[in-house]
């Protein structure tokens, strides 16, 4: 049903009085990057929504028993967390190749917060296919062969998920005639390709591109656009053998940790980077 003017109204003077609280919708909140993001954002003062989806990755794919459980939970002990530091959050579990999960993280963010104003588009349905006949990558991860169901079941989240939190977010926030907001995504990969996850890849250059527009069209509105490339972060899949692949590759300069790359998240959806829109930010 289309936005009154009083309806605008109201929504406008909630902005107002959220300036100092902002709303944040963090993805994949319930381990790692998004973890960090949504605690980072709450320390610095925004009411964060912390999403989750626990997805159980099969025995026998060569990754570390800590990031499996870390995947499979929710995001309760983080939101938890954050309250006891004197924060706010709230955890929502959403599966995001849901297209109705879009408008229903809102939906629940503005009864709970109030309207989002920070959307991290940060959650993946992360899996290793491969065009080659390969079982196995060089790290020992198994591999799947490339078919329509590694490519929904990446695309589904990645891909178009990350396209329509965009659009709900620049629904509303034009209905409220808002003229504050960030939108920060995750990538990974390059436009050369991402041998071993190449779906993965995929996916995450549709997202850049999606953000890259919105940065192009919402500019107007008050909207920052950006994305966050970081390097290899230990999530808890990082071996022995990943930071030696990580040390002898020149490509390459660091592992970093969840919260290093939430810092530049963090300072992204701040006042401070208000000139900063339409980049792809690759840590290194």
């Amino acid at each position: 049903m289309p936005w009154s003017n009083r309806q605008a109204d109201v929504m406008a003077d909630v902005d107002r009085a959220h300036h100092h609280a902002r709303v944040a919708l963090v993805t994949g909140a319930n381990h790692g990057i998004g973890a960090a993001t949504a605690t980072a954002l709450a320390a610095a003062g925004a009411r964060v929504v912390a999403a989750h989806w626990p997805i159980r990755v099969p025995d026998g794919r060569g990754l570390p028993d800590e990031y499996a459980r870390a995947r499979s939970g929710g995001a309760e002990a983080v939101v938890e967390a954050i309250r006891r530091a004197g924060g706010q959050a709230h955890p929502v579990t959403a599966d995001l190749a849901d297209p109705d999960s879009a408008s229903l993280l809102f939906d629940e963010a503005e009864r709970i917060f109030g309207p989002v104003q920070i959307l991290i588009n940060n959650a993946s349905s992360w899996l290793a296919d491969t065009f080659t006949p390969a079982a196995a990558d060089g790290l020992g991860r198994a591999l799947e062969p490339v078919s329509a169901d590694t490519f929904d079941r990446q695309f589904a989240v990645d891909a178009k998920a990350s396209a329509l939190l965009i659009a709900e977010f620049s629904r509303r926030h034009g209905a409220r005639r808002a003229d504050w907001g960030r939108i920060i995504g995750l990538t990974s990969g390059g436009a050369l390709g991402f041998p071993d996850e190449v779906s993965y890849g995929a996916a995450k250059a549709a997202m850049e591109s999606y953000t890259m527009s919105a940065a192009a069209e919402l500019a107007g509105f008050g909207v920052t656009a950006n994305v966050v490339h970081p390097p290899v972060t230990d999530t808890g899949w990082v071996t022995d053998d990943v930071r030696a692949w990580v040390e002898a590759d020149r490509g390459h300069f660091s592992v970093a940790q969840p919260a290093d790359v939430a810092d530049v998240i963090a300072f992204l959806a701040s006042d401070r980077a208000r000139l900063i829109t339409g980049n792809v930010i690759r840590m290194r």
